[in-house]
């Protein structure tokens, strides 16, 4: 008898030892190995992270005139977890019936608060868990849905019809119209509804300077509480190329929630204010490019053609004053950026034609080969030499450097070309910047192509601008180069940075790429180039009364995409000029893409130079140059080529 009591102590003290043993590696278990994990949940439970989003910073003109802009704005999400539990529901349920009640309005807000208390217990206790939040969600709906814009059923079906817990059911809300819906949420302690801010972007001119601006885009993410959220992030133009100046800092508030659910204070912690970005200041002036825009779109309609771009830039900084490029698309809707997005002035390659006759004609003068008044002997149209063979579009006899630009003679280039071997010739393009990218801060920028292939034939149709292509962008900088002291400049887009308070962060100083030709040589090829826009030469409808006009034509058949050759009756016409000649205060590339017009012949000096010399002239007088020379009537006829 003895015994087996004994037994069954030992038998009841060792399971109770078991017992205890399981629960204490249990507690140390949970609060050792597990506690991490555990006061995560507890944290997700009680603690809410609210992102602060960071205002981008505006993007603004050299007359600090907003092109890009932030504005606040704000997405309302339903939070299921909190709209379908009871013990919440009834907060709304217990205003509503409170706020009723005679003299509420009267009451001090510890008054109302506790009688909501009050009405709560008795609703939870009265009515069952789902009537509660069916009213509830009545409720709330006749209060947000005239302020969110939407028809009450409209509001509820689409509430109910979701399959998430995380339901978003307005987007890009206006500033005051979410502070309505926030106040109106908190006024009627309306739960499961929450507010995410974000930042939108607006462009004030959508329609101007569209690939040099460019624009954001919304990349999801999961934020810290497990909910979907959105980053802008610069996509395109210089919202891209200069992300990380522009995006700023986002911030963050904590909410902390009580063992009700409701929402308590958070402590002095919980806040960390965002950062705004910079500003990002441009070199281009509004002003110019609306002149540019203008004169392109009349253009291309007059000549019937829908590709094309126009740089003009300050040769003494290499500063773009503007660019443009066509087709291009509305930055606030961006409906056609997938059609019309590619940037013809950077990303756009082509054949130059007469436009690159300066690379030759320049080496020569700068190595001492020849003057501007060397002459060289034209074959009259028809040059043939083994297997070179270089045709003019007139016969010419002998023609002088300056000569061969004004009557831009094939054979004459090539011929100076060929005094300077391919070898230096193709030194000369690299250094004028052909077969490279220029740097310019923007994205997808092209490199083109020079390049020695080591034939002959190659080399003689380099000569006159076929058998290497280039980018609008890169001809500007080059004629740049003529236009000042002979030293290539790289392309400035971005002009300063600057803070909100007006401080200067930091400024983008002008660059030298490389010392192109002698200053003496750059005043040769102006003065050459001038007497292109005077009567016997090829750009005669690129003159601007008042002011000495220097530049080239340029006509090239235009390459089958499809295969090898050209395309029948199909041309890249382009003029690149500058103005004052003596003294350029601006460069201006004009290239027009197969334009399909019958009215007049297609060459540069029909098509290009006549938009070069409205946009030329519109631009002196909005910088308000001062003429130089006397205004005579403009000839009614000119050469073309």
């Amino acid at each position: 008898m003895k015994s087996s009591f004994q037994t069954r102590c030992i038998i009841l003290c060792s399971i109770l030892v078991i017992g205890l043993s399981l629960l204490s590696g249990r507690l140390v278990q949970i609060q050792l190995v597990d506690r991490h994990r555990y006061a995560e949940s507890s944290r997700r439970t009680f603690h809410r992270v609210e992102k602060l989003p960071a205002v981008r910073g505006m993007i603004v003109d050299r007359r600090e005139e907003p092109l890009a802009k932030s504005i606040p704005v704000s997405t309302v999400y339903v939070d299921k977890n909190h709209l379908l539990d009871p013990k919440l529901a009834s907060y709304g349920l217990a205003y509503q019936e409170a706020s009723a009640q005679p003299g509420w309005n009267d009451l001090e807000p510890g008054v109302q608060r506790k009688r909501i208390n009050g009405l709560r217990g008795e609703i939870l206790t009265r009515d069952p868990a789902e009537a509660i939040v069916s009213k509830h969600l009545a409720y709330a709906v006749g209060v947000l849905a005239r302020p969110l814009g939407m028809r009450r059923e409209e509001l509820r079906a689409k509430i109910e019809s979701s399959k998430g817990k995380w339901v978003p059911i307005a987007k890009d809300l206006p500033e005051d119209v979410a502070d309505n819906l926030r106040e109106a949420v908190d006024k009627h302690w309306i739960q499961g509804f929450e507010f995410q801010n974000a930042i939108k972007r607006w462009y004030t001119a959508p329609n101007l300077a569209t690939h040099l601006i460019g624009f954001t885009g919304e990349v999801e993410e999961i934020d810290d509480n497990g909910k979907p959220a959105t980053r802008v992030l610069g996509r395109f133009g210089v919202e891209a190329s200069m992300e990380e100046y522009l995006a700023g800092r986002d911030g963050w508030r904590e909410h902390c929630r009580d063992a009700r659910g409701l929402v308590v204070p958070g402590n002095s912690a919980s806040l960390l204010p965002p950062r705004a970005g910079l500003n990002v200041q441009l070199t281009i002036d509004m002003g110019l490019q609306a002149i540019i825009e203008e004169e392109m779109d009349a253009c291309l309609e007059e000549y019937k053609s829908v590709r094309g771009a126009v740089v003009l830039m300050d040769p003494k900084t290499g500063e773009i004053l503007a660019m443009a490029s066509r087709p291009h698309f509305d930055l606030n809707h961006k409906d056609d950026v997938a059609k019309n997005g590619f940037n013809f002035a950077i990303q756009a390659v082509y054949e130059p034609g007469s436009t690159f006759k300066v690379v030759a004609t320049s080496g020569v003068l700068n190595e001492g080969l020849a003057t501007p008044l060397t002459s060289v002997y034209c074959h009259n149209g028809n040059f043939v030499e083994g297997k070179i063979r270089v045709p003019d579009h007139h016969p010419y006899g002998s023609l002088t450097l300056a000569g061969v630009l004004i009557k831009s003679s094939n054979i004459g280039a090539y011929k100076f070309a060929r005094q300077l071997g391919a070898k230096r010739f193709f030194d000369y393009a690299h250094k004028w910047g052909f077969g490279r990218k220029t740097g310019v801060l923007l994205s997808g920028e092209s490199s083109g192509i020079a390049r020695n292939t080591g034939n002959a034939v190659d080399f003689s149709r380099a000569a006159y601008g076929y058998a290497l292509n280039v980018t609008p962008l890169q001809m500007a900088c080059a004629y740049s180069a003529i236009a000042g002291d002979g030293k290539l400049l790289k392309p400035k887009i971005v002009k300063s940075l600057v803070a909100n308070d007006g401080t200067v962060v930091e400024t983008f100083p002008t660059q030298v790429v490389s010392e192109v030709i002698k200053p003496a040589t750059a005043r040769m090829m102006r003065e050459a180039l001038q007497k292109v826009t005077e009567t016997g030469g090829t750009a005669l409808l690129a003159a601007v009364p008042g002011f000495k006009v220097a530049g080239k034509t340029g006509t090239a058949k235009r390459h089958n995409p499809n295969g090898r050759g050209y395309l029948a009756n199909s041309y890249t016409v382009s003029f690149a000029g500058m103005l004052p000649a003596q003294d350029p205060a601006f460069v201006c590339v004009v290239v027009i893409d197969d334009p399909r017009t019958d009215k007049v012949s297609r060459y540069g000096g029909t098509i290009a130079a006549p938009a070069f010399g409205r946009i030329a002239a519109r631009a002196a007088a909005y910088m308000n140059l001062q003429p130089t020379e006397p205004v005579t009537p403009p000839l009614a006829t000119a050469a073309a080529r």
